[in-house]
This record gives C-alpha cells, structure tokens and sequence, in this order.
C-alpha cells in the first residue's frame, strides 16, 4: 500500500477540481484486458486501472464512480462534455490538447506480427513504400504510428480481432498491437519484431486549467510506483506484460 506519509497533503482547491460532485468520476478503458481484468460483483470494472481509480478516490476522501467506455478514444473524446473527473488512458501527444497527463503508473509494449518468411527483422525495416500496417482505430500506439511512420501506409479496423482478420486474408503485411495481444492468440507461420516499436505510458489524465490537482496527482502516481502499490496490484491481478513505472 501506498505509505500515509507518501500521500500528498489535499488542499480545498483540490478536493474541488478533481470531485466537484463530492465524489470521483473515473473514465475506465474497459477494451484493454490487462488493465480492466474482470468485472467486481455489481458489474463495475476490476482490474490495475480501476485499482489506480480507486487509489485517487481514497487519498481525495470521496467514493470512486467508475465510468467504463468501451475505447480509448471514446474516453478520450468525452473530457470535452464533462463526464469524468479523472481518465486513465494511454498518455499520447494528440490527447495531451484536451487532457493533462500524470507521469505513467505502467507501460505496455507495442510490437509487429509479420509472416514468417518476411524479410522483416527490427521495426525500423517495416516502414517502406508499399508495406501495409494493420493497427486498431485510435489506440495510443495507433496515434504514435501515425506520427513517426514515414513510408508505409497504416490500415486502422475498428478493433484488434477485425485487423487480425484482414491479417489472415492478406490484406494486410504487418499487424501491430500490444504484445500481451499479439501473444495470446498469434496467427499459425507468424512471429513477432523484437524489440517493440514502442510503449504505451498508462496515465492518468485530467482536463487543463488545475494545475494545482495536476502536481498532486503527479506526485500520487509518483508515490504509488515507488512505494510498490502499482507492482503489488499488477501481481494480485496475474496480468502478464504489464511493467511498473520507475520513479525516483
């Protein structure tokens, strides 16, 4: 558990920018299995994330509300309307114009799945004219690709099971996602690049304009990873390709 003495001090003027409600609306990204592992006995959503959610909500002194949404960007688009008070999402720079990001809690590994007898070795030979990527819509390392891939074109499905799908049917040279995903369930005659392309910094996000809950809840995640509270809650889930954020 994160050490009472670890915990920032919580000022009003915070209390009042992350639960204006007297409680804490946190926007759950509910496709991602490793973070949104099982569901508790009300259906609400169990897992590392929810466990971070939470976390916030106990330090704060307010009951948590979870709000699920099936994508990333589903989360990300709902800061405009108000319906979360903290979002845990993948921290990426075309989010980072509507949402404050704390430093990362975990990372996840995004790789590519080609064929075989590909002449695919390390992911910076992927990226040629005429190379097919098939990612998922939205997702954080989708948006990272869309930023640094020069060459190749970059084939967005609606989610990893369609992309996997086009694949399979050829239409497609390499599949990109998380590697837990990509491991779970891999296509016969494939392998995977290692290393990864990147990684996707799990945060926590808040809208602009409160700095003041912005260094508080930076130092909170800072305090959850370095007192081991993020590592315990990855063991006690099973989840296997999450890694602990290192702070000092």
């Amino acid at each position: 558990m994160v050490q009472t003495t670890d915990v920032p001090a919580v000022s009003p003027e915070i209390l009042a920018s992350l639960a204006p409600r007297g409680v804490l609306r946190a926007g759950i990204n509910c496709s991602n299995p490793l973070l949104v592992s099982g569901r508790t006995g009300n259906g609400d959503p169990d897992g590392v994330s929810p466990d971070m959610a939470r976390l916030v909500a106990e330090a704060l002194g307010v009951e948590c509300w979870l709000v699920p949404y099936a994508t990333p960007g589903e989360l990300a688009d709902a800061v405009a309307a108000d319906e979360w008070d903290i979002g845990l999402i993948g921290a990426e720079p075309q989010r980072a114009r509507t949402i404050f990001f704390s430093p990362p809690y975990v990372g996840i590994e995004a790789c590519y799945l080609v064929r075989s007898g590909s002449a695919f070795t390390t992911p910076e030979s992927v990226d040629l004219p005429n190379v097919r990527i098939l990612t998922t819509s939205r997702a954080a390392f989708t948006l990272w690709l869309e930023r640094n891939v020069r060459h190749a074109s970059i084939i967005a499905a609606e989610g990893l099971d369609q992309a996997r799908d086009m694949f399979v049917d050829g239409k497609g040279d390499v599949l990109a996602s998380l590697k837990p995903k990509l491991l779970q369930d891999p296509p016969p005659g494939t392998r995977l690049i290692a290393p990864g392309f990147m990684t996707v910094q799990q945060s926590i996000g808040i809208a602009h304009g409160k700095d003041a809950a912005a260094a508080w809840l930076s130092d909170l995640v800072r305090a959850a990873c370095r007192s081991g509270f993020v590592a315990e809650r990855i063991e006690s889930r099973g989840v296997i390709g999450l890694d602990p954020a290192r702070h000092v």
